[in-house]
């Protein structure tokens, strides 16, 4: 691995570094340092503060600029207000009106402090994005953690050489940070040429103090008393690290009830503060007034619109929250092919799925103004036709992911007999996939067999590495990429053929079990979402249908009673169009929070769309719109 600060700087970095390499020795920087560590940027320190310098002097200079054009774009009566304002708030002065001051100089007062604090600002938001980064990369490392030590115990069986155990956890995607950490200690290690230093080195570096650190110490002392205490200890922590797993979870699911709990009264009180505020402008003619702001909005205007919009932040905000509250290991992630390959897997891959349908979409939304469909309901069923196909596609190919990964615990189960009896790996694959129906599996067990077969006689590691891979890529599951790359590895380094498949087995036990445990507890959430949206319909239809039609009434027949009522208070088919807005602002918020629960952003598509299409029939077949 190359040091950063040995990487050649750019022209522009060069220059930065002279100017402002200095503010690195600042004790003010000395916390950013020890974040710097843990961030793991592939630049220098003094580098990336010369950069975070320079960018807030960039900063500074742009919004004194736009400062100082703003103050004399202003009127001249503003800028009196202004300055007599001013004037009026410091102490000790005597009121009156203030002293005419050139333009220029009343520019520079503005944009001085303007741009000080922007410079200030940016600054602080480099050494926060060092303090994000590193509790980022702590977050992932903790996740796959526990996997990377089950790896290693297998590892252990077949040999005590740590370097060697080392490369083949960090040769594994599948422990995403945890893998690249031991990267880190192997390059370390070439560059001193010693393992115990690149161990205490990273140990030292990692920002995961509480997990990575003490383990790679430990690991570093267990290796040195031998093979059976370093098998004996990676076998403690890795029940020590899943049973702390395991409560970081629950932990995660408290938090993400009181969340649903939040949620559900967030995504209520708005709906129910829009029927308030329409039913109390009959009595208080005050909320029908125009306020001052562009177009002259009334005040009910105003809250009831401001009402969807934070239904909106807070469906995005929940539905973010819910997704980093759920494991990565457990929620799928998709990448599209290139050129007509897009095209060709857009029925089982969501993402190519999602580049497919945009032109659907539009040409949904050009027919639905042609035809004269108000503009809201242009944007909301052009959302449906976009979001229904994708999310379809994504249900599917879950349900075929699903399908897969139960096939795989039979697989391996199959493969692990016929290896304890002596057989190879290869024979005992291509023995299996003839005698045994896998499903939607079959197909890639097929591949792997023949791929496994594409030997001289004998079967080189090389050769059972590339086809496990490519393997793991054809079933295209987070959990086939986290167990079967443990076959290859342990067997490379000579493992016993049957403890590896033993270990196997539990692993994907272990990861089949979390599945339904959270798929179960989830489903739960998607309840939540559903019962909130389709109560919130429900509210409103019944007040449409018979709260506003009798305050109408009211405010007509009220004229001559003295009553202060305003007969224009109600007005059924706008407030009609107004509860609209907002029920449907709260079927988008209940089905991003569904979607995401559920499995991913794609689902969150297919929800939402749905609740939003079941909303437009209701209010349709009320003769509501």
């Amino acid at each position: 691995m190359i040091s950063a600060l040995a990487r050649p700087l750019s022209v522009l970095d060069r220059g930065l570094y002279a100017l402002f390499s200095r503010h690195a020795d600042r004790r003010k920087h000395d916390a950013d340092r020890e974040q710097y560590r843990g961030a793991a940027l592939d630049v220098g320190f003094d580098t990336y503060l010369a950069r975070v310098y320079g960018l807030s002097w960039l900063v500074a200079v742009g919004v004194g600029w736009l400062a100082a054009v703003f103050v004399v774009a202003l009127p001249t009566e503003a800028v009196v207000a202004g300055l007599e304002a001013a004037r009026a708030v410091v102490p000790g002065s005597t009121g009156g009106v203030a002293p005419e001051i050139p333009r220029l100089y009343v520019a520079v007062a503005v944009a001085a402090p303007a741009g000080a604090l922007a410079k200030r600002t940016t600054v602080a938001v480099g050494s926060a994005h060092l303090r994000w980064r590193a509790d980022a990369r702590r977050a992932a490392i903790e996740r796959t953690l526990p996997g990377a030590v089950r790896y290693l115990r297998a590892l252990a069986d077949g040999s005590d050489d740590r370097r060697t155990m080392l490369r083949k956890v960090a040769e594994q995607d599948a422990y995403g940070e945890t893998s690249a950490a031991f990267e880190r200690v192997l390059g370390k290690a070439a560059l001193t040429g010693s393992l115990d230093a690149g161990l205490r080195r990273v140990a030292r570096e990692t920002p995961s103090r509480e997990h990575l650190s003490p383990f790679l110490l430990k690991f570093r002392e267990h290796a040195k008393q031998g093979s059976d205490a370093l098998t004996g200890y990676l076998r403690m922590e890795s029940r020590m690290l899943s049973h702390q797993q395991s409560r970081r979870r629950q932990r995660a699911g408290d938090f993400l009830e009181l969340l649903a709990e939040l949620f559900i009264v967030l995504l209520v009180l708005p709906a129910l503060l829009v029927i308030i505020i329409t039913v109390m402008s009959v009595l208080a003619p005050g909320l029908s007034q125009p306020i001052p702001l562009p177009g002259q909005p009334t005040a009910r205007a105003v809250l009831v619109y401001g009402s969807a919009g934070f239904v909106l932040l807070v469906g995005a905000c929940t539905a973010y929250l819910v997704g980093e509250l759920r494991p990565a290991s457990h929620t799928p992630s998709y990448e599209r092919p290139g050129g007509l390959a897009t095209l060709a897997s857009a029925t089982t891959n969501p993402a190519s799925a999602a580049v497919v349908c945009l032109p659907i979409a539009g040409l949904a939304v050009a027919a639905l103004w042609t035809v004269g469909e108000p503009p809201v309901n242009v944007a909301l069923l052009g959302y449906v036709a976009y979001g229904l196909p994708v999310g379809a596609v994504a249900l599917r190919r879950a349900r075929l992911d699903d399908a897969k990964d139960r096939e795989i615990r039979d697989f391996v189960h199959a493969v692990s007999g016929h290896v304890s009896l002596g057989r190879p790996f290869g024979e005992a694959v291509e023995t299996v996939a003839r005698e045994v129906d896998f499903g939607p599996l079959q197909a890639d067990i097929e591949d792997l067999a023949f791929s496994l077969g594409l030997t001289t006689g004998t079967e080189t590691g090389d050769t059972r590495q590339e086809a496990l891979d490519r393997f793991v890529d054809r079933v295209g599951t987070p959990l086939a990429e986290q167990t079967v790359g443990l076959v290859t590895g342990a067997l490379d380094v000579g493992s016993d053929p049957e403890t590896t498949f033993e270990t196997l087995q539990t692993e994907i036990g272990q990861l089949h079990e979390q599945r339904k445990k959270l798929r179960s507890e989830m489903l739960v959430y998607i309840v939540v979402g559903w019962t909130t949206a389709l109560l919130v319909v429900g509210i409103v239809i019944a007040v449409t249908a018979y709260v506003l039609d009798g305050f109408a009434q009211l405010a007509t027949v009220s004229g001559g009673t003295g009553v202060a009522i305003d007969p224009n208070a109600v007005d059924i088919e706008r407030d009609t169009r107004r509860f609209y807005v907002v029920t449907q602002a709260t079927m988008l918020a209940c089905g991003w929070f569904a979607g995401t629960a559920s499995r991913s952003r794609y689902e969150a598509l297919l929800h939402s769309a749905a609740l939003v299409f079941v909303c437009y029939l209701v209010f349709s077949g009320a003769r509501m719109i």
